[in-house]
């Protein structure tokens, strides 16, 4: 029943059903609230879509009942509550869409002792989340953790790296864009709906979700503190998104973990410190942004990190090197200045040695020769004599009017 014109609440009868497996909902004009919205004992539901209405309320509690979820999708809503942690209980949870609501607060689950242990989509982007990330929190995303040696998904990083660049393609060209595609390949499950996610810097709508594909996208919210370095466990993930938080401190070296990796968008934090070079062995990135931090430092040299604009890197004024600056030869350019000095530089009175070194040969030359003539009288009738010897070859006229004979 997506794509249609539906208003009103969402009648209870529906999730009332004990057997039915999937409920799509999706974009229509829905309203009220879903707080009441009750699901059966022994729920089969496995797909709730209900994204893109003007839904209301908190998350049911009731959900807590669907043992047997893979995919829920409440993006695009009017929903305020705070991260729902009833959901941890879920163990067969893959996709969770939460985007572009009024969620609030952290999203530690302290008294939960629920594992994700197949989760590969999970979008909070676009709400009001907060505070620091715990490490601890990304060691129960195991099915993220698997690489193409793994036992669960066997051929994850190649597969995807196949699927990207074939032009024929089940996915939405124009949500997508035309320099992405995707092409139909048979690995197992796969959902028949459709959830827009952000990816390369673009919204794209995915219309079948493959079970290879894996995305973590927390971005526009207000978390805060350091990027815990436990991400870089997940070896099979391929969009990471943490842009414009409030995110501090380093670039984890750890990410040259994420093999699989194909887009980390860091942007508009305040990261701080180098740009760990061990970015430039992720063969598989192609979409990289650091614009607006505190980054500092040459930006690597490897031959991955030359094929990124310039507007990955603007915004960070310590940063230089191409394709910010250019090298005006073989061998390393010079940091640019602010002020004629290095960013960041403590020193606001620096002496100019070359210009000094000028200034003081000019006036000891300067000064030897005057104080020749003035000091030795000899030097001095032959320094004159030699002027006016030249003057009068010059002005012959001068020896008719001034009398002198040399």
């Amino acid at each position: 029943m997506s794509d249609n014109s539906m208003s009103g609440v969402i009648p209870q009868c529906l999730t009332a059903i004990r057997d039915i497996s999937v409920l799509n909902l999706a974009r229509n004009n829905l309203t009220g609230t879903i707080s009441n919205v009750e699901v059966s004992e022994d729920s089969s539901l496995e797909i709730l879509e209900i994204g893109r209405n003007r839904l209301g309320g908190q998350v049911p509690k009731s959900l807590a009942k669907c043992t047997k979820l893979k995919v829920l999708n409440m993006g695009n809503n009017n929903i305020t509550d705070s991260f729902p942690c009833l959901l941890k209980s879920i163990s067969t949870l893959r996709v969770l869409v939460l985007r572009s609501n009024n969620f609030y607060g952290g999203i530690e689950c302290q008294n939960t002792n629920g594992i994700w242990l197949e989760l590969q989509i999970i979008d909070l982007a676009h709400n009001n989340f907060r505070g620091e990330i715990q490490g601890i929190l990304w060691k129960t995303w195991q099915e993220m953790m698997v690489t193409e040696d793994g036992i669960q998904l066997t051929i994850k990083g190649k597969q995807l790296r196949k699927i990207y660049n074939n032009r024929s393609s089940p996915y939405n060209r124009e949500s997508y864009g035309s320099s992405y595609g995707f092409e139909e390949v048979s690995l197992g499950f796969e959902y028949g709906i459709s959830i827009t996610v952000t990816n390369k810097g673009s919204e794209m709508n995915l219309v079948k979700i493959l079970s290879i594909f894996t995305l973590i996208d927390f971005s526009c919210n207000n978390f805060s503190g350091p990027i815990p370095k436990e991400m870089g466990e997940f070896k099979s993930l391929h969009v990471l998104n943490l842009s414009r938080n409030a995110f501090t401190g380093e670039i984890p070296s750890s990410f040259v973990n994420m093999g699989a990796l194909e887009c980390l968008d860091l942007s508009q934090n305040k990261l701080s410190g180098h740009i760990p070079p061990q970015l430039g062995k992720l063969t598989f990135l192609s979409f990289l942004n650091l614009s607006n931090n505190q980054l500092v430092g040459r930006i690597p040299t490897s031959t991955q990190f030359s094929t990124f604009p310039e507007a990955s890197f603007t915004g960070n004024k310590g940063l230089w090197g191409p394709p910010l600056t250019v090298d005006n030869k073989a061998g390393l350019s010079p940091p640019p200045t602010v002020n004629g000095r290095p960013p960041n530089s403590g020193h606001h009175h620096e002496v100019n040695w070359d210009l000094i070194s000028v200034e003081i040969g000019f006036t000891f030359g300067f000064g030897v020769a005057i104080g020749s003539l003035v000091l030795c009288n000899r030097w001095s009738k032959w320094y004159y004599r030699a002027v006016c010897n030249i003057l009068l070859k010059i002005f012959p006229q001068l020896k008719e009017r001034i009398g002198i004979f040399i």
